[in-house]
């Protein structure tokens, strides 16, 4: 787990990612937080099913790399969002990182904190963090502009970012 100030970023295994995907509230009675109104888009729901789960369950893979780290508020006990890489560093020590935080948690900081907690864990494996957002995504791209990444290229749909990490 990674503490923040008002977070806890919890990485799930295997079994609770098949709770996660139920969306009956059976993950949060096992981390014994409140209910939390959640959805699964269906981008999300293809990488848990083909992506996601897979690799976290093969024993020959670093499952803090591959699973959904879920996002509690201290202070109401609560589920506020997801964050996740998206595969262990390559071969120049780059990752890429995802997020989302639930609707009724929006522009309230909380994913800013979060992607700076998980960046500020993992800087010992890390040379750089990659990420993309939606042209139309000003939110998700003000979270990376917080944590100091700048965009390197886009394309019609898409603005990539890129984080360098100082030794």
């Amino acid at each position: 787990m990674i503490e923040t100030e008002r977070l806890i970023l919890r990485p799930l295994n295997h079994r609770q990612l098949e709770k996660y995907i139920k969306l009956d509230n059976s993950l949060e009675e096992e981390l014994k937080v409140k209910p939390a109104k959640r959805e699964i888009s269906p981008d999300l729901m293809e990488a848990l099913e083909y992506f996601i789960m897979p690799n976290v369950a093969n024993p020959l893979k670093n499952h803090l790399f591959f699973t959904l780290w879920t996002m509690i508020w201290k202070e109401k006990n609560c589920l506020v969002g997801d964050l996740c890489f998206v595969g262990e560093p390559n071969e120049l020590g780059e990752v890429e990182i995802g997020y989302g935080t639930y609707e009724n948690f929006r522009n309230m900081g909380f994913m800013s904190e979060a992607v700076s907690g998980i960046i500020n864990w993992f800087k010992p494996y890390l040379n750089a963090v990659l990420a993309s957002t939606e042209k139309d995504n000003p939110a998700s791209a003000k979270v990376l502009l917080k944590n100091n990444f700048v965009t390197y290229s886009s394309d019609e749909t898409l603005v990539y970012w890129r984080m360098d990490i100082a030794r």
